[in-house]
């Protein structure tokens, strides 16, 4: 990747500077496509958890769901339970459906943003910006499951009933927080870099 020089011939930006940046663009990104989820689909958690449920918890959920993660509910009564998948944004539909696509665009944007800005001129820089950006990510992405989960408990006549709700975390870490990144980050690093060098 090339750097820009200053005057004196020293490097611009240095590598520990432009990874540190990348993985800012990261946690921005994740945080951009969180509140365009919660703009799109925000009047649809309202009506569908009511006040059960917290509106920026729901929208996380659907966040979720957008990186193809499981959002699931596991219900507990004495001691019979089981586990459901939600399918929050097949059942919504309408602009819920934008996000399949929302969270891919976001991320190839950054991956471009970068590439141009680091001035990446071969195809191998591409690498170099994309898994720096899924460092930010998998950050934001690995809090918000944990954050996202909800758990209500009841009890009457000495029985004791749990419902939780929560992105499967081991999905949402690894297919959320770093599959999705490295493959939008890096395509769209590696578009910018191929644009660039006609």
């Amino acid at each position: 990747m090339s750097t820009t020089q200053t005057a004196s011939g020293e490097p611009a930006v240095s590598s520990r500077s432009s990874i540190a940046a990348s993985a800012g663009v990261g946690v921005l990104t994740a945080a951009i496509s969180y509140l365009v989820t919660y703009l799109l689909i925000g009047t649809e958690v309202r009506e569908r958890f009511g006040d059960g449920v917290a509106d920026w918890r729901g929208a996380a959920w659907y966040f979720y769901e957008a990186h193809m993660v499981d959002v699931e509910l596991t219900g507990q009564v004495g001691s019979v339970g089981g586990t459901d998948t939600l399918d929050l944004i097949a059942r919504t539909g309408g602009a819920a459906d934008l996000l399949y696509v929302v969270v891919p665009l976001a991320l190839i944007a950054a991956g471009a943003g970068l590439a141009v800005r680091l001035g990446a001129s071969e195809l191998g820089d591409a690498i170099t910006i994309g898994l720096p950006v899924m460092i930010g990510y998998s950050a934001v992405l690995s809090v918000g499951a944990v954050a996202a989960k909800s758990t209500t408990e009841v009890s009457a006549f000495g029985i004791e009933a749990t419902r939780t709700v929560a992105p499967a975390l081991v999905p949402a870490v690894l297919l959320g927080g770093v599959i999705y990144p490295l493959v939008f980050a890096t395509l769209g690093a590696a578009i910018a870099t191929v644009l660039a060098s006609r």
